[in-house]
């Protein structure tokens, strides 16, 4: 399987300016990557064979595929190159438009009978613009999904702003998206090329849980989020949270964001990691060990105009856990 990274931010926010940098790096040698017109990521000098009206590939290695219809036409031409042996790639980097929410790439990606058999979540990186994105997560909400939507954020711009406006700014989206860690363009590339895989990093989902008792939530009325972290000691019956979370992404998957766990599942000594955007489930991962910590259940919510304790008082009651045996 093929892991697909979702390059998204806000319009001006410096995609563009990260993804050339990410180009040039060696561990993107054998890359995939999705764009809207090679003229905006100023690739010419770059090029060295054209393999067909929209592929070229770069002195690099990396694959350039410009995107001029839907986006599961391009990975499926790119695939069917792939198979018959014309190009060669371990990973596709997708940039999205500004204005772009992620979550209909996601689920183009789990719900198309042929991508889902040969491409996954790889995860999804959100470039934020240290300058303008006070204003824009007021007013836009395109700004504010694709933060939510992050499994890492990556500030952009910096330099030409006060410190004091990074620790706000640092602030609002730890709000918005508690367990997506944020990291500086310039400084971390080689981070964010690391983070380049469909693995859930299930250590941000237990950090992020740490510091919550076991049904807190932030509020922040003028964004309209809510982000609610849900910590339970007893085991999770398997099936039963299936259930109870396909029904709850039924009836709100709009308006969650994005959720993610790590679980104590009856009968496993391993915990599972699960994690999704809206309606979008992506698959669990049965993790290695244990982290640090008490063995509980942690699960966070990112909800637009939901009652948190709508869905706590859902979970409890569908899986028959005592509230009272909560971890304070």
């Amino acid at each position: 399987m093929i892991g697909v990274t979702l390059l998204t931010g806000f319009l001006g926010s410096g995609k563009t300016t990260l993804l050339q940098r990410l180009l040039t790096d060696p561990a993107m040698a054998r890359a995939a990557v999705l764009i809207n017109e090679f003229g905006e990521v100023g690739l010419d000098h770059h090029l060295l064979d054209r393999i067909d009206d929209n592929v070229v590939l770069m002195k690099s290695g990396c694959i350039c595929c410009t995107v001029r219809g839907e986006v599961a036409d391009a990975l499926m031409n790119l695939d069917s190159l792939r198979t018959r042996g014309e190009i060669d790639f371990d990973r596709v980097v997708i940039e999205t438009t500004g204005l772009a929410d992620p979550y209909p790439v996601l689920q183009t990606l789990r719900a198309h009978p042929v991508l889902r058999s040969h491409f996954e979540n790889g995860g999804v990186l959100t470039t934020v613009d240290a300058v303008n994105a006070g204003r824009q997560v007021e007013h836009r909400a395109e700004a504010v999904r694709q933060i939510a939507a992050a499994d890492r954020i990556i500030l952009t711009k910096t330099d030409l702003v006060e410190d004091a406006a990074i620790t706000a700014l640092r602030a609002t989206l730890s709000r918005i998206n508690p367990t997506a860690p944020v990291v500086t363009g310039a400084d971390e590339t080689r981070a964010i090329i690391a983070r380049l895989d469909p693995a859930l990093p299930p250590e941000d989902v237990a950090k992020s849980g740490a510091h919550h008792h076991h049904h807190h939530h932030d509020v922040n009325e003028d964004l309209g989020v809510v982000t609610f972290s849900l910590t339970v000691e007893q085991s999770v019956d398997w099936t039963d949270f299936g259930i109870w979370l396909t029904l709850l992404l039924h009836r709100y998957g709009d308006r969650i964001f994005r959720f993610k766990g790590i679980l104590a599942i009856a009968g496993e000594d391993r915990p599972v990691a699960v994690h999704g955007v809206q309606h979008l489930v992506h698959a669990p991962v049965h993790m290695t060990h244990w982290p640090e910590g008490p063995r509980v259940s942690r699960m966070v919510f990112i909800l637009e105009g939901i009652d948190p304790d709508r869905i706590r008082r859902s979970f409890y009651a569908f899986m028959k856990l005592d509230e009272v045996r909560a971890v304070a």
